[in-house]
C-alpha cells in the first residue's frame, strides 16, 4: 500500500485562518482608500464647477449660472453651447452624481437680472461609505468642507459660513 500524499485537514484550516486574518486587515484599508479617492474626486469636481461658473459669467454676460444644468449637458456627445446649456461641464458631472457624491450649484444675489454670486455643493450620497465630508465653493473660489457630511446649501453665504478650508 502506497502512502497517500497531500495536506491534512489541520493544515488546510490553518491556511484558511491565515487568509481570513489577512483579509480582515486589508478590507478596512481598501474601504478607507475608496472613501479618500471619492473625496479627492469631489474636490476636483468642485474646482471644475468653480471654473465653469467663472467661464459662464465671462462668456454669456449674464453673471453666474442660474442653475447647475446651465453649466453643461446631460447628453453625451456633441453639445451646442447656449446660455441654458453652456457645455462647460461633462455630462457625468452635470447629471448631479459622480464618484459617490451628489453635486449642485445655483446662482444667487440677483442684481438687475444678473446673478452676482453662486454657491456649489458636493455631498456624499451615503455618509461614511461614499464619503465623510461635504464640500462647497462660492464665487471666491475657496473650497470649504463640513466634517459631518451634511448638505451645506446653495443660499447666499452658506459656504462662507463653513470655517474649514480644504488644505487645512
Amino acid at each position: 500500500m502506497k502512502k497517500q500524499r497531500g495536506f491534512s485537514l489541520i493544515e488546510l484550516l490553518i491556511v484558511v485562518v491565515i487568509i481570513l486574518i489577512i483579509a480582515a486587515i486589508a478590507i478596512p484599508n481598501l474601504l478607507r482608500s475608496k472613501l479618500a479617492a471619492n473625496e479627492s474626486s469631489a474636490v476636483g469636481s468642485m474646482r471644475s464647477i468653480v471654473t465653469a461658473e467663472t467661464a459662464y459669467a465671462s462668456s454669456w454676460g449674464l453673471g453666474y449660472a442660474q442653475d447647475f444644468a446651465s453649466l453643461g449637458s446631460n447628453a453625451p456627445g456633441l453639445c451646442t453651447a447656449t446660455s441654458t446649456n453652456a457645455c462647460l461641464l461633462d455630462n457625468i458631472l452635470t447629471s448631479g452624481t459622480k464618484s459617490g457624491y451628489g453635486f449642485t450649484a445655483a446662482g444667487n444675489t440677483l442684481n438687475s437680472g444678473v446673478y452676482s454670486a453662486f454657491e456649489a455643493n458636493g455631498t456624499p450620497l451615503t455618509v461614511g461609505q461614499t464619503g465623510q465630508r461635504s464640500f462647497c465653493a462660492d464665487q471666491s473660489g475657496v473650497i470649504r468642507f463640513n466634517t459631518a457630511g451634511a448638505v451645506i446649501g446653495t443660499g447666499q453665504g452658506s459656504c462662507a459660513a463653513q470655517s474649514i478650508l480644504v488644505g487645512n
